[in-house]
């Protein structure tokens, strides 16, 4: 791992960790040139997992991408980041035993049927842009 501060590929690790839930390992490593210290993080990647869109074109998954969408529908809330990561993680976990492809649809759903019971407010949020809500009329039928 190369020193963020020197650039020297000479680093040794100090301390690891396994964190949320198994699903990450967080390493204290210093540099054996500068005597940095930093930390770095591992996790499983998906890269073999697909998305399929709503027009049948298809996409490499991107964890960032939905953790943009759910901060995005949790601004202002009491809801923090380490709460968005874990609903990421119960879901990836979910699909590591799936197919090599998921559509947007179910990805969409299954984000909405998380925050259901975390945060109805952010539960509305979300399902205003994955829903394509147009109006007020649209709010009020799904609310309902």
């Amino acid at each position: 791992m190369k020193c963020p501060k020197c650039q020297s590929m000479e680093t040794k690790v100090i301390d690891s960790r396994v964190i949320e839930d198994g699903q990450s390992i967080r390493r204290r490593r210093e540099c054996e040139f500068c005597n940095n210290r930093f930390t770095t993080f591992e996790r499983k990647w998906f890269t073999e997992l697909m998305v399929i869109k709503k027009d049948g074109s298809k996409e490499m998954y991107d964890r960032e991408k939905l953790k943009r969408a759910l901060m995005l529908a949790c601004v202002k809330r009491e809801m923090d980041k380490e709460e968005i990561e874990n609903i990421i993680n119960n879901l990836e976990a979910e699909r590591s035993t799936d197919k090599n492809e998921i559509s947007s649809k179910q990805i969409g759903d299954d984000i909405l049927k998380a925050l259901k019971n975390i945060d109805p407010v952010a539960y509305v949020r979300f399902a205003s842009v994955y829903k394509s809500f147009d109006n007020l009329e649209d709010f009020k039928k799904y609310v309902e």
